[in-house]
């Protein structure tokens, strides 16, 4: 499972309240960003792998897609305990030779680990996954006595 790290943010209260000296300081607290820590992870390899993922929900199903480019197959598993849908993958980094240079290094390699609570009433049995085109889509089946139905309305 991937590490969380729970940071306390001024309110934008606390932040009025302040003196500050420094207008850069107060828009990283009423922005709640440090370009120091968010944006320089480009200088680093192990920067990791985090595929941006879609979620949404249907009549009949809860559909999950992730953007997955350059992982193979093998290299994904999604997995359904109880309320929870885990998905696990990890994108190898390309060879390189030690005489290449690089004159930008944006992409990204590693593992990734991404969990996800879902409502009551999933048919786990029903759970399917495909990956085409670098999209992973995984369909959660809702059961038949959770989809919504249509009441009939009476007058009088």
């Amino acid at each position: 499972m991937a590490n969380i790290t729970v940071e306390k943010h001024p309110t934008t209260q606390e932040v009025a309240k302040r003196s500050y000296s420094d207008p850069f300081t107060a828009m990283r607290d009423l922005m709640h960003w440090d370009p120091f820590r968010d944006g320089l992870h480009w200088l680093t390899r192990e920067a990791g792998f985090s595929p941006a993922f879609e979620i949404k929900e249907t009549k009949d199903a809860f559909e999950f897609r992730a953007d997955v480019p350059g992982i193979d197959q093998k290299d994904i598993q999604v997995q359904m305990t109880d309320n929870r849908l885990v998905v696990r993958g990890k994108r190898e980094a390309e060879k390189t030779d030690k005489g290449d240079t690089y004159y930008t290094y944006e992409r990204t390699y590693g593992s990734f680990d991404r969990s996800f609570t879902v409502p009551e009433g999933v048919n786990a049995d029903a759970i399917r996954a495909d990956l085409k085109d670098g999209v992973l889509k995984v369909v959660l089946p809702k059961k038949p006595e959770s989809k919504p139905r249509e009441v009939p309305v009476k007058s009088g």
